[in-house]
């Protein structure tokens, strides 16, 4: 069930971030950089066009933002609308690799968060499949806060479990932040999504 830690990725969350920062966590070793900030991703990008990274998106989707996803970026996290995946299939280059997909559920059922229903999962997921310029990669989550080291591995659990329900041939858990990664990593994450503790504080005056 639990991973090896050597063996799980770490995804280093650099929104807000400056360029300067990702070079230098490139010469420590991490290549993989999640964004929540389309503009700001882009404008990285732009800056780090020199450098091996792969990116992922995390954050959520907008329509009108489905295009320079499709189109920049390697992976994404944050799918829970077939209207979105749709739109991310259509826009994808043709002479990119097709785009790696996490769906993210809300494996907590708080109003405020993104992510499907986990009742939604199953029939998302295998119109996600058919879909050509897509590869579902597996299933995120970003749970309820808590400090409870039980009700973090329970759900983290829900994801597991949702994924092998599926019956697919699904590789990714992308599940686990600073705060609570040692329980991702004990139900199995493959990706866990690092900012504070490799960045420090983000300074959220930064423009989005």
């Amino acid at each position: 069930m639990g991973r090896e830690p050597a063996t799980v990725g770490l995804l280093a969350v650099s929104k807000t971030q400056p360029a300067a920062a990702i070079r230098d966590a490139l010469a420590s070793g991490l290549r993989d950089f999640g964004e929540n900030y389309l503009q700001e991703a882009l404008d990285k990008q732009a800056e780090l066009d020199d450098l091996p990274l792969t990116w992922h998106f995390i954050g959520p989707i907008q329509s009108n933002k489905t295009k320079a996803i499709a189109e920049h970026f390697d992976w994404v996290h944050s799918v829970d609308r077939l209207k979105i995946a749709q739109r991310l299939s259509d826009q994808r280059p043709a002479a990119l690799p097709p785009l790696n997909i996490c769906l993210q559920v809300n494996v907590s059922g708080e109003a405020s968060k993104s992510g499907c229903a986990p009742q939604e999962v199953q029939q998302l997921a295998r119109a996600i499949t058919a879909l050509p310029r897509l590869r579902l990669r597996g299933l995120m989550c970003i749970p309820a806060p808590s400090e409870d080291p039980a009700e973090q591995r329970a759900a983290f659990a829900r994801l597991r479990q949702l994924r092998d329900e599926l019956a697919l041939d699904l590789d990714t858990l992308s599940m686990g932040m600073s705060q609570d990664l040692e329980a991702a990593i004990a139900e199995g994450a493959t990706w866990v999504r690092i900012g504070t503790a490799l960045f420090g504080a983000r300074d959220y005056g930064r423009p989005q």
